[in-house]
């Protein structure tokens, strides 16, 4: 799955009325609710929008025949196998009516050809690890994780023997991480997935 790397905007004429695009990454719904809000033009008629976040979407037709404008926009996102985006389809009439097959072509294809111009990014989803290791072993453990350039560590907290380290990787990389931190505290370290 790919999100966007950042906004974008595509514009075209269709028999006479104007459509403007703006699809942008998002990764909650309240943020989705105000990237729509910030890219809805107030002198449209019409500010159509779908939004995905995993397994939460929404869409709206502002006031276009049901169905004709947001499932389209949705469609838009899911066909080009896109997570975590808004997209929102300004229209401003032209005096030409387009039918509601035309909407939904009108509306589909602005959306698909606007997210088709953006440029995307992977979206890499990580797993936590909660590690617990002597001292002595942290700053093995640290540079260890320099070969995982996507995976991070906090200090967590301390016990009497060592330090608790809070451990996101990549889920990809999980076993090659958990191999390292056993090598490298010689199987010392208790690793066990966190929530956070």
């Amino acid at each position: 799955m790919f999100t966007l790397k950042r906004k974008e905007q595509f514009e075209q004429e269709i028999k006479r009325s104007r459509f403007l695009a703006s699809a942008g990454p998002v990764t909650t719904e309240e943020e989705a609710r105000g990237f729509i809000a910030a890219c809805s033009q107030r002198d449209a008629g019409h500010n159509c929008w779908a939004f995905r976040i995993g397994d939460l979407y929404r869409s709206s037709d502002d006031g276009e025949p049901g169905g004709t404008a947001g499932r389209p926009i949705l469609q838009a996102i899911d066909g080009q196998k896109l997570d975590r985006v808004a997209l929102v389809v300004s229209r401003w009439f032209g005096g030409v009516l387009l039918g509601a097959g035309g909407l939904v072509r009108a509306y589909g294809g602005t959306a698909a050809a606007c997210l088709h111009a953006a440029e995307r990014q992977p979206i890499i989803r990580f797993v936590a690890l909660a590690v617990t290791c002597a001292f002595a072993d942290e700053a093995r453990i640290r540079s260890g994780l320099g070969a995982f350039p996507a995976a991070s560590a906090e200090t967590n907290g301390f016990t009497p023997q060592g330090v608790q380290l809070q451990i996101k990787v990549p889920c990809g990389q999980l076993d090659d991480v958990v191999c390292m931190i056993t090598d490298a505290s010689r199987g010392q370290a208790k690793v066990q997935k966190s929530p956070g």
